[in-house]
């Protein structure tokens, strides 16, 4: 059957083609059209080489047919969705975009500086929709935006909307949570004691699960690479600033003591101080508990030392002691947060459980924690992207972040967990 070609007046444009595809010059953009910068809101898909196809000005060059990017965007309500494309065509180029199960195929020709549109859609219900895009063959380059009209557009249309702050880089990482557990403030607290379970496939390259955090640092687990994994633990020193050698002598971390094979240095770009890491193989589906000691000492310092259990091993590990100036403080500030480090993994889903929280005094008297407020990133609280969740399961709290699911918890909820009631059994004098 012949194809027929059509013109559809569109957004106020003429536009030739099938399924309303055609092009138009830049300046000659819908009014209300509405720009998805690639750099933050897209990711690669097919052909992993070690190359990435996005980069901070989206993408500057894409020949390779067994590549293709995915842009997610969330709707605020149901209605027509028309995408165009911002590209220099090299050499006639053909696409296909998928939106809602729907694939349309686009042909694009050789031309200069221009839009092209890649059709209309239906999209039936709220929430977050991939754009994807695959080329056979394809031969563009500076695409930098892909742009949205119609009904289904408004001003409840979620993404990363500018680099402003480094956004590209964050909303790519995607948003951090955090459980701010709710502990006696008149007690000396002096331990922490916390279990962290990550379920089968949630350990995904790029995530931090930090069981103990407080005023001053982390300790938690990482994954590291697709063959290293880390038990994490660091003190901020007091100096405020992102490089550890700017800091004063008298501002710096001190090393008291650290476990056999754990390394210890520096750290900095999120703050700086002392750090320390045991490389470790933990695996997903187990449960491995932290413990954290903070006590002031003399001279205005406060010594914060960390140990990990790991149920392969059936016994306490020191991770490292760290001296901390120009504090004299007892622990506070308890938190746990489930954080993405790599904006290549920003794309997937994962979850992971706290559990069986616990702290003890100065005098050895413990507290079970059974509340915990959730709170978000920045990320989250300017609404850039709003796949994070938190809540309480098996007498348990979780965390839920990434993967661009729809249903999110709302920030300043505050969780009750389930009780066991059985404090954990440590003798401290007997740790390494």
């Amino acid at each position: 059957m012949q194809r027929i070609r059509i013109m559809l007046l569109f957004g106020g444009l003429l536009i030739a083609g099938n399924e309303g595809v055609g092009q138009v010059k830049r300046n000659d953009m819908p009014a209300d059209l509405v720009k998805v910068p690639i750099a933050g809101n897209s990711w690669q898909t097919g052909d992993s080489d070690g190359q990435d196809l996005i980069s901070e000005k989206g993408v500057k060059r894409w020949d390779d047919v067994d590549k293709g990017f995915k842009t997610y965007v969330r709707v605020g309500r149901a209605g027509t969705l028309s995408v165009w494309l911002n590209a220099l065509v090299d050499e006639p180029s053909r696409l296909t975009a998928t939106i809602a199960g729907i694939t349309k195929e686009v042909n694009l020709p050789t031309k200069g500086d221009t839009m092209f549109h890649l059709g209309n859609w239906h999209i039936r219900d709220t929430g977050y929709l991939s754009i994807d895009l695959k080329g056979k063959p394809v031969h563009l380059t500076d695409i930098a935006f892909l742009g949205l009209t119609g009904t289904a557009v408004s001003e409840r249309t979620h993404f990363v909307k500018n680099n402003e702050g480094n956004f590209f880089y964050w909303g790519r990482r995607g948003p951090s949570t955090h459980l701010n557990y709710q502990v006696p403030e008149e007690k000396d607290i002096a331990y922490y004691y916390n279990e962290v379970t990550v379920p089968a496939g949630n350990d995904v390259v790029g995530s931090y699960f930090m069981a103990d955090g407080f005023t001053g640092g982390y300790f938690g687990m990482q994954v590291n690479s697709s063959t290293e994994r880390r038990i994490l633990f660091s003190v901020w020193s007091p100096f405020q600033t992102d490089d550890p050698k700017a800091i004063p002598p008298d501002h710096q971390i001190k090393l008291i003591k650290k476990g056999e094979g754990v390394h210890t240095g520096e750290f900095g770009n999120e703050g700086a101080g002392g750090q320390s890491y045991f490389k470790f193989a933990w695996k997903a589906g187990a449960t491995y508990k932290f413990l954290l000691k903070g006590e002031p000492v003399e001279n205005n310092y406060t010594n914060y030392t960390a140990w990990f259990f790991a149920p392969e091993v059936g016994q306490w590990k020191l991770i490292a002691s760290f001296s901390r100036p120009q504090t004299s403080s007892w622990l506070k500030g308890f938190h746990s947060f489930l954080e993405n480090f790599s904006p290549r993994q920003g794309i997937y889903e994962r979850k992971v459980y706290f559990g069986n929280q616990w702290v003890c005094d100065r005098e050895g008297n413990w507290y079970e924690i059974d509340k915990a407020r959730f709170s978000a990133d920045n990320t989250a609280r300017v609404g850039y992207r709003m796949d994070y969740s938190g809540g309480s399961e098996q007498k348990k709290f979780f965390l839920r972040n990434f993967g661009f699911f729809n249903d999110y918890t709302p920030i300043g909820t505050v969780f009750h967990r389930t009780t066991g009631g059985v404090k954990p059994t440590i003798e401290f004098n007997e740790l390494p």
